[in-house]
């Protein structure tokens, strides 16, 4: 019988690694820009066409290679990281299996320049879907330069089922930042379709790199986290219980600089947060873990993201407590205030002590239905039978009405309570009861109308609405006008703004300048009037008519975090940036205003219809009864 087993070719064995280390482009870049940063980069660059299948170019300054290194780096298990089985349980770098450019090269036409820094001449390599192709003299910069061509142009079926390029864009997008945010110290700037959309220099602090990487709206939700042990390092940030989104929250990983995923360590940041936020959010966090090389093995997954901890219960105690404990020092948890004026003394144990048992007190002689109990009660009682009740409540469950229901069978049980009650000389009165507590809500006539309006200071009012006496919370009337014109504005796109003086420039992130350019249009709905500079910088020459020219910034950043959360109904879209907008200019408006405005204000409030409720169901105003005052005034 003929043998059967038979040695692949090796451009077919690389080309079967490459399914499982170079799955898709942002795959690429994810080990390119690994080997800059064990090259000792300090700058690197990304530029990216069509989602990666066309282009994906690296350029880093680190030591760069030899002609005879760059030849070999695109053998198979060719590395300078690793020497000996030994070295794989100490690795302090990204890389080191050797495999990453022999599989790009596999299934891609690559072009390699790079020089060390102590040669004249660099070298050109070029590399063909594996085979090589040439190698020459080439002047070039020290470091090195990779070209990534027609990616799987030799493997029509893994091209035909790439992603669409919006799509690999994100995923590049990704991969780029957690490499930004593993190496603080590194420049990095990345290009998509040879635009930018980031440009990091090399940041001070771990804090400004991570704002400068996920946006300014992360900043003042920093908390820092820190604890040090003989097991694990832990450093880094969480977000604050009340930044918490139910989607699309910042969550990262590191373990020796690399970045790598662990739902069982996400839940030890969760359980930090249990009763703090809802059950359907989550926190963001940053949490860098230092711990001894041999106790961990990143050998387990072809991309490196999964790794195994020889001490992981320790491990997930040390982040939970390290997270608990931060919360608890920021205030993010609430802390228990009791009140000392009552509290009992509870005296210390002394060695040597004798303590004697309190003596137990009664009176033997105490029996409920003897006078002078029975016979002082039984005088102060007055003789009201449940017929009082049944004709005093006629009226009120005879379906009277709001005004003539309530007012009159309370009113008539009232009545009757307080004369039996009187003729006995008691002091208590009938407080009528609803049964269950439920929102207050008051009726909406269509006729009622807001009067006698006096301006009562720090945000609140008194007015009749409908004849019921009312406070009213002015900032929730003035959110609830706003959202109700806001949203008309969305759905006609008109707009009414204010132009500034003095045009205001901002900074934004690549991700928050990107979301500002795809929804421009509806800024514009909206009353902003801005110019998109480039690199991250706006223009800001008008602003809506409702927002303070002081709170502008605040405002567009909120909006933008709005944007941020995809919603599939146009309708839920336009009341989420309604509400935003609404919020924004409610927090504008002084203190203290005058009665005339508090007056115009419950005016334009009656006109929108919903006088109740803000679009988030806080309670606008509630009734002031006379009952409440009775009570008050005992």
């Amino acid at each position: 019988m003929a043998d059967r087993i038979k040695l692949l070719p090796e451009v077919v064995a690389n080309q079967i690694a490459a399914g499982e280390v170079v799955n898709r482009p942002s795959s690429v870049v994810k080990e390119m820009m690994e080997n800059a940063i064990d090259a000792g980069a300090r700058s690197v660059t990304v530029n990216v066409r069509d989602g990666g299948r066309e282009l994906i170019q690296i350029v880093d300054d680190g030591c760069g290679m030899s002609p005879i290194d760059a030849r070999l780096a695109f053998d198979r298990h060719a590395t300078s990281k690793i020497a000996s089985l030994d070295d794989i349980y100490a690795l302090r770098t990204f890389g080191f299996r050797g495999e990453a450019l022999a599989s790009i090269a596999a299934v891609s036409q690559v072009e390699l320049r790079t020089r060390q820094a102590a040669d004249e001449v660099g070298t050109l390599t070029t590399i063909n879907g594996g085979e090589f192709f040439s190698q020459e003299p080439v002047a070039c910069p020290a470091g090195a330069q990779f070209c990534v061509r027609n990616l799987f142009y030799n493997v029509p079926a893994r091209r035909k089922f790439l992603e669409k390029s919006a799509t690999s864009s994100s995923q590049i997008k990704a991969e780029f930042q957690r490499v930004a945010l593993c190496n603080p110290g590194v420049a990095f700037e990345l290009r998509l379709n040879d635009q930018p959309v980031y440009r990091l220099a090399a940041a001070a602090t771990l804090a400004v790199r991570i704002v400068d990487v996920v946006g300014r709206h992360v900043k003042q939700n920093l908390l820092e986290v820190e604890a040090d042990t003989s097991i694990v390092r832990i450093a880094g940030y969480v977000g604050r219980p009340s930044a918490a989104k139910k989607s699309g929250a910042e969550q990262y990983l590191f373990v020796n600089g690399r970045y790598f995923r662990s739902g069982y360590f996400g839940k030890a940041v969760l359980k930090a947060y249990e009763k703090l936020i809802p059950e359907n959010c989550a926190p963001a966090y940053f949490l860098y873990l230092t711990i001894d090389p041999s106790r961990i093995d990143v050998n387990v997954h072809p991309q490196k993201t999964e790794v195994k901890f020889a001490d992981e219960e320790a491990v997930w105690q040390i982040i939970n407590a390290a997270v608990r404990e931060t919360l608890a020092k920021t205030g993010a948890v609430p802390q228990l205030d009791f009140d000392e004026t009552e509290r009992v003394e509870i005296p210390v144990a002394v060695k040597g002590a004798v303590y004697r048992e309190p003596r137990a007190m009664s009176n033997e002689a105490y029996n409920p239905f003897q006078d002078p109990y029975s016979g002082e009660l039984a005088g102060r009682m007055p003789d009201v039978t449940f017929a009082d009740f049944d004709s005093a409540f006629d009226g009120f469950s005879s379906g009277g009405g709001f005004g003539e229901g309530l007012d009159g069978g309370f009113g008539a049980a009232e009545e009757i309570v307080s004369e039996r009650f009187s003729s006995g000389g008691s002091e208590l009165e009938f407080i009528p009861s609803g049964g269950d507590g439920v929102q207050q809500r008051l009726v909406e006539e269509p006729e009622a109308r807001f009067s006698e309006v006096v301006s009562l200071g720090n945000g609140y009012a008194s007015a009749l609405y409908g004849g019921h006496w009312v406070a009213v919370d002015l900032r929730r009337a003035r959110e609830r006008v706003l959202f109700d014109n806001y949203r008309l504005l969305l759905v006609n796109g008109s707009s009414v703004g204010q132009q500034l003086l003095f045009p205001q420039r901002l900074e934004l992130s690549p991700g928050e300048y990107a979301l500002l350019e795809e929804h421009e249009v509806e800024f514009a709905a909206l009353g902003f009037d801005l110019e998109l500079c480039g690199g991250g910088a706006v223009e800001l020459r008008g602003i809506p008519a409702d927002i303070a020219p002081d709170a502008v910034e605040e405002s567009l950043y909120e909006l933008l975090q709005t944007f941020r959360t995809p919603v599939s109904a146009q309708e839920l879209r336009r009341d989420k940036i309604a509400g935003a907008m609404a919020r924004s200019g409610a927090r504008a408006m002084p203190r203290t205003i005058p009665s005339a405005e508090a007056a115009l204000l419950l005016e334009q409030l009656r006109e929108g219809g919903n006088v109740s409720f803000t679009p988030s169901g806080k309670a606008i105003m509630a009734e002031i009864t006379t009952e409440e005052i009775r009570a008050k005034l005992g």
